[in-house]
Parts: structure tokens; sequence; C-alpha cells
């Protein structure tokens, strides 16, 4: 654990550093957000803010991991070998985002980037690449699941590939609709990575809880300039990154069936999402013209329409999310 510590004070260290650069170089290619014209009024001042900011994260987790393995393969120590399968997750989807990310600043379909039918092959044919490499190799819980109250885990063979690229996929674009507000997603997916870490701990999984802790420093210096108003934002490149790691780790524990507890507000927000689809399309059909359930989906935008101010809905957003995460940390004790 203190180790742990120690590598989340050099991980937030090394993004800090490297954070004022990399605005400079996306500012000078014009790499700015486009914001959506029927969002809240108040993100229209936001237009042009450099995104990709998640290279931030990103850059120091993968030097600060890959320093380590080599750490490990001097002292011939293959167990931290492990945690090249969730870094292979974030730089793959972080790839995806930011594809999706320079696209959508070059105006493809109007500033919004690809299609998302066109995203989402990519992102499933990765979590499908990602899960098989968990079921291959030699990881500790990769085809198991622990169930709440129940001491050891359940062997769910090669049926839990299918599930586990699910819970990738999944993960990976709840954060990413998480990602509209200053501060929002990177506090939340920094909560999250404490309390896999601290399970990862309970485990005994010492190299996953460094990889977690590195996560969280990097987390914290990316919101040293993206707290409100920002200076740079996420982007798909981050949290689609941020998203897919987060469920990676989670299943290397094995305790996948609590995530959408430690990371409630980006289930919240996905649900939101899915019900004033469904709800639109059911009023349409049934009146002939649509309604919404939510002013607004993702949720964080229906609260803002209701008058929150953004700094409350993060700060509000966060204590919740603080709290479910200590939840799924207590469930996994039981």
């Amino acid at each position: 654990m203190e180790f742990a510590l120690i590598l989340a004070s050099i991980s937030f260290i090394l993004a800090v550093v490297w954070g004022p650069l990399l605005i400079r170089i996306l500012r000078h290619y014009r790499i700015g957000k486009r914001i959506r014209i029927d969002g809240p009024r108040t993100h229209l001042s936001k237009m042009g803010t450099p995104t990709m900011g998640g290279l931030m994260i990103v850059v120091p987790v993968v030097l600060i991991t890959i320093a380590l393995n080599i750490y490990n393969l001097l002292g011939q120590t293959l167990i931290g070998f492990s945690m090249l399968v969730p870094l292979a997750a974030m730089l793959a989807y972080a790839l995806i985002g930011a594809l999706d990310d320079i696209a959508g600043v070059r105006g493809i379909r109007n500033g919004e980037g690809y299609q998302a039918r066109r995203k989402i092959v990519w992102e499933i044919a990765v979590a499908v690449v990602i899960a098989v490499m968990m079921k291959v190799l030699p990881l500790q819980y990769a085809g198991e699941v622990f169930l709440p109250w129940v001491d050891e885990p359940i062997e769910l063979g090669w049926v839990w590939v299918p599930i586990a690229a699910f819970v990738i996929l999944s993960s990976a674009n709840a954060v990413n609709l998480t990602d509209g507000l200053d501060g929002l997603a990177g506090i939340i997916v920094a909560s999250a990575c404490v309390a896999l870490g601290i399970v990862a701990l309970l485990q005994g999984q010492f190299y996953l809880i460094r990889f977690c802790f590195t996560i969280v420093g990097a987390c914290f210096a990316f919101l040293w300039f993206n707290a409100h108003p920002a200076q740079m934002f996420m982007g798909d490149t981050g949290s689609l990154a941020l998203g897919a790691t987060i469920g990676t780790v989670a299943l290397m524990t094995g305790q996948w069936l609590l995530l959408p507890v430690i990371a409630l507000i980006p289930v919240a927000e996905v649900i939101s999402v899915v019900l004033q689809v469904a709800y639109f399309k059911y009023t349409r059909r049934k009146y002939g013209r649509g309604r919404r359930l939510f002013k607004m989906s993702p949720l964080h935008n229906h609260f803002e329409l209701l008058g929150w101010s953004e700094t409350q809905v993060v700060q509000r957003f966060w204590i919740v999310g603080l709290l479910a995460a200590m939840a799924g940390v207590a469930l996994a004790l039981g």
C-alpha cells in the first residue's frame, strides 16, 4: 500500500508537469471542444477549450507501468506483467477516442466525430480481444465471479468471455457519457479506482492496487487543470480509455458484479440516456410526438436545466459516487 501511494504521488507530479505542455500543444493544433447547440446554454462558453486532455492521464500511467514491468523483468518477477492487460485496454480505447476527437475537431458530421455504429464496432472488437487475452493468460480471477457474501468465486468458463467484453464496453461508454461537466468524470474515475484498488489490496493483488493508484494520481493532476472553469477537457481519448480500464480491473478482481455500485454515477448516466431514448420512441409511436422523461440526458444535464450550477452538480454527484464506492468496498468485504 505504501508503494501504491508513492506511485500515486509520482503519477500526479508527472502529469502536472506534463499538463501545461499538453495544453500548449492542443491549442497550437487547434484541437478544441465543439459544443452541442441543443445543450445547456452555459456550455457555449466552453467552445474551443482544448480537448484530448485524457492524454495527460494516459501518458504518465503508461510510462510508470512500463517502468515497473522493466523493474519486474530485471528482478525476474513475472506477476507484475498482468498490469499490461488493463494497460492494453487503456491504450486501445484511448486510440479509438483520439481518432474520434480528431474527427470531431475536423468537422466530421458537424463536429460530432465518427458515427456511433462505426465506433461501437471498433470498441466491441477491442473488448473481445481483451476478454480473450484475460481468459488465456494465467490471471487470478479470469473466468470467475464473486457473489456477495460467498467466500469462493464461481467458475464461468468461456461463457465469461462475452460477459467480460460487455463489461469493458459498457464501462467505457458509461464514463464517456459521464464526461460532460468540469471535473465530473475525473473525480468519479478516481473514486472508483480507489475502491477497486482497495478490493485488490484485500485480495493480495498488490500489482493491481499499484496500477489503480497510479491512475488516481494522474486523475488528480488532470483535475488540477479540469476544475471549473476547465483549461482542457478529457475528451473521448480519456473517457473511453479510463472507462475500459475500470471495467478490466473490476474483471481482474472477480468483483465485477459490484461495478454498478462502485461506478454508480456512470451507470445512472447510462440509464438516463436509455430511458430517455426509449420513452421518446414509445410516446412518438403512441401519441405521434415524442416526449422527454428528463429535461435532457445524460443525467447531469437534467440537473443543470433544473437550475443547479455546474459545480453543484459535480460536487453532489461526487458525494453520491464516493458513498457508492464505499458501499462497493463494504460489499466486497462481506
